[in-house]
């Protein structure tokens, strides 16, 4: 009897030993299961659409177009017939869409260099494209 009773208390020790580690073991699992996949929603949330991320590229190149010009119109200052920075002034101007601005350095760039046939057709170009 008294054997009965100790093997009754073993066995409902190893029951709440085998109930506690279940336990324990679901609650792991869905612990781990659960904070992955909290995570990966909060990250989709976070990051930012391609929209956002595209308007971000646009104004940071848009910013980089920006200080290039104003990098050249630096040198056109000291040095008016650098045919670099009048070349690259152009380019600029016409990345950021500013056909009118740049008209103004491809016609220097005309004047200072009658036989670039290139310039002349550059320029009758962007002309054509102001007026329309």
């Amino acid at each position: 009897m008294l054997g009965d009773k100790i093997e009754e208390k073993k066995q409902k020790a190893r029951q709440l030993k085998v109930r506690i580690v279940t336990l324990v073991s679901v609650v792991a699992f869905f612990g781990t299961f659960g904070s992955s996949t909290i995570r990966l929603f909060m990250s989709g949330l976070e990051q930012p659409t391609q929209a956002e991320s595209a308007e971000a590229a646009l104004s940071e190149r848009e910013r980089q177009l920006k200080a290039q010009e104003r990098g050249y119109e630096i040198v056109l200052e000291r040095e008016p017939e650098n045919r670099a920075a009048l070349e690259g002034l152009a380019n600029v101007r016409l990345q950021l869409e500013d056909a009118q601005g740049a008209i103004e350095p491809l016609e220097k760039l005309v004047g200072l260099y009658p036989n670039r046939a290139d310039y002349q057709n550059a320029l009758d170009s962007l002309k054509k494209q102001v007026e329309e």
